[in-house]
């Protein structure tokens, strides 16, 4: 991982990783309705994940946020299941561990909360993505858990705790 570190966001990060997530989007060519994109949130994740079970993490290397992922209770499902929610990362930062080191990192802090299953949803062609998922046991499932909006995204996995 270098100089770069995982902590957890502060209010100050909130442009940088509204910008990092939004960058990573375009980049690869996701719609901007019914994904992350649209979400209100991306403007004040500080505040988003500022709630009991919840936290997000960003990747700083160099004063620069590179990364960021969060674990929150999957919406409107009754199971105790969270969500691994809105992992992304610069170019700069890819195919260095800083991934996996940051799954490490959520994988644990939900276990820390308690839950019983981590679940996440991503875009077919997010090759990369979905290996890293593979690798650490997450599982494809046939259709979707709870409600999170993003109806764009067609791939959902699953990992028991």
């Amino acid at each position: 991982m270098g100089n770069a570190k995982i902590r957890e966001i502060s209010p100050e990060d909130n442009e940088q990783v509204a910008k990092v997530i939004r960058k990573v989007l375009e980049d690869m060519g996701v719609p901007k309705v019914g994904t992350a994109y649209a979400d209100k949130a991306l403007d004040d994740m500080y505040a988003e994940y500022d709630v009991p079970k919840a936290t997000y993490f960003v990747v700083e290397q160099d004063g620069k946020i590179i990364g960021c992922a969060g674990i929150a209770p999957l919406q409107n499902y009754a199971g105790n299941v969270c969500e691994l929610q809105k992992m992304y990362f610069l170019e700069e930062a890819r195919g260095k561990g800083i991934g996996s080191e940051m799954m490490q990192v959520c994988l644990q802090r939900a276990k820390d909360f308690g839950f019983d299953e981590c679940y996440l949803e991503t875009m077919p062609y997010m090759a990369a993505a979905q290996k890293l998922y593979k690798k650490n046991g997450f599982e494809y499932i046939d259709a979707p858990l709870g409600n999170t909006g993003h109806y764009s995204c067609p791939v959902w996995m699953l990992k028991k705790l």
